[in-house]
C-alpha cells in the first residue's frame, strides 16, 4: 500500500465542430485530469463527468479529494462507486504501476499486446442536409455512428445513407425514442442497412424491450454501467456498450467485458468526448470486440501531447509517453 499525492484539475479541449445529441450541444470537451504521484513517479488518467448520471466537474473532484492518502487499486473499487471519479483514479493507478514496474499495462493485466482497431466515427444530430454533407465528407470511413433520438429521424437516416452509401452505419438514439417510434423506425433501419441501434428507449423504460420485436441488435448504453447492471438486461438487449466513465475504470471494464461475453452479449466499447488519454485504456478493452467507438480525439480541434494515431487501419495502440 502506497502513500499517494493526488492532484486533479479541469482541462478544456475545443471541438472541431459543434457536437449535438438529443440532450443538447457542446463546443468544448470539459474533462478532469488526475495525476497520482508516489516515490517520484507520476501516473495519469482522464475522465468526463456526465450530467446524465448527476456528475459535475465539481462533484467528481470532491469524490477524488475524499480518498484517503493510502489505498490500493483493489481498495479503490470499494472506496468509490462506478463512475467518472473512480475511472480517472483507477486509470492513473494502472499508469503509475506500469511505470513503477517498467512494464506496459497490458502486461500487468495479463492481456495480449494491443493491435489497431477500426473505430466508428460519430455524426452529431443536425438537419438532414447537414448530416448528409457530413456523411459524404466521411464516407471513406468504414463505420459511421449517427446521433438521433427525435420523432423526426427518418429524413436524417435517409440523408446519411445517401451521403455514405458504402459505410456501415450504427445508430444511437440516446434514450430519445418511445416504444412506438422505435417500432415504426425498426423496419427502415433494416432497409437502410443499419447494423445496430443503441439505447433506443429511456433506461427507465427498459421493460418495454421485452415486448418489442428486435429485428436488429439493440445495445444497452445508459442501461449498462458495471457487472451489477447485467441481470436487468436479460431478454431486453443483445449488446452492451462498455465505457470506462460508467464502469469506473479499466479494472471493472475488463471484468464487465468478460462477464458480459460469458452471458452471451456482444460487446461495444465506447467513450465520452475526451482526449487520447481517456481513449488509451479503453483501447485495451476494445481488442477484438464487435464494435469499437473510440473516436473522441477525432472530434477535437486540439489533443494532448503524444496523441493516439488514427489511419485507415483504425486507432493504434498508445505510446508509453501518453499512458500505460
Amino acid at each position: 500500500m502506497a502513500n499517494f499525492q493526488v492532484n486533479v484539475w479541469t482541462d478544456s479541449f475545443p471541438l472541431a465542430e459543434v457536437f449535438t445529441i438529443a440532450r443538447g450541444s457542446r463546443t468544448h470537451a470539459e474533462v478532469l485530469t488526475a495525476e497520482i504521484t508516489a516515490d517520484g513517479i507520476i501516473g495519469r488518467g482522464e475522465c468526463v463527468p456526465y450530467s446524465r448520471y448527476d456528475e459535475t466537474l465539481q462533484s467528481v473532484t470532491e469524490q477524488i479529494q475524499s480518498l484517503p492518502s493510502m489505498f490500493t487499486r483493489t481498495d479503490l473499487q470499494d472506496l468509490l462507486p462506478a463512475g467518472a471519479a473512480r475511472n480517472v483514479v483507477d486509470c492513473a493507478l494502472w499508469d503509475l504501476e506500469a511505470k513503477s514496474k517498467n512494464l506496459r499495462v497490458w502486461q500487468l493485466a495479463g492481456l495480449e499486446k494491443p493491435i489497431p482497431q477500426i473505430t466508428a466515427f460519430t455524426l452529431s444530430l443536425d438537419t438532414p442536409e447537414r448530416m448528409q454533407a457530413a456523411a459524404k465528407k466521411h464516407s471513406f470511413r468504414p463505420l459511421l455512428k449517427i446521433k438521433l433520438g427525435t420523432p423526426d429521424d427518418m429524413p436524417r437516416l435517409e440523408a446519411v445513407r445517401k451521403g455514405a452509401p458504402k459505410s456501415d452505419i450504427i445508430v444511437d438514439a440516446n434514450e430519445g425514442w418511445t416504444a412506438d417510434v422505435y417500432k415504426e423506425l425498426a423496419p427502415h433501419l433494416l432497409r437502410l442497412g443499419v447494423k445496430m441501434v443503441e439505447q433506443p428507449l429511456p433506461a427507465s423504460d427498459d421493460a418495454l424491450l421485452e415486448e418489442i420485436e428486435r429485428p436488429l441488435p439493440v445495445c444497452a448504453d445508459e442501461s449498462c454501467h458495471d457487472r451489477q447492471s447485467l441481470p436487468a438486461l436479460k431478454d431486453r438487449y443483445d449488446m452492451v456498450n462498455i465505457k470506462l466513465d460508467k464502469t469506473g475504470g479499466l479494472t471493472e471494464a475488463l471484468a464487465l467485458r468478460d462477464a458480459a461475453i460469458k452471458e452471451g452479449y456482444s460487446i461495444m466499447v465506447g467513450c465520452m468526448v475526451g482526449s487520447s488519454l481517456a481513449m488509451a485504456p479503453a483501447l485495451l478493452v476494445a481488442q477484438g470486440v464487435e464494435i469499437v467507438d473510440l473516436d473522441g480525439p477525432l472530434l477535437l480541434a486540439e489533443d494532448r501531447d503524444h496523441p493516439l494515431h488514427f489511419d485507415e487501419n483504425g486507432i493504434h495502440p498508445f505510446s508509453p509517453e501518453l499512458w500505460g
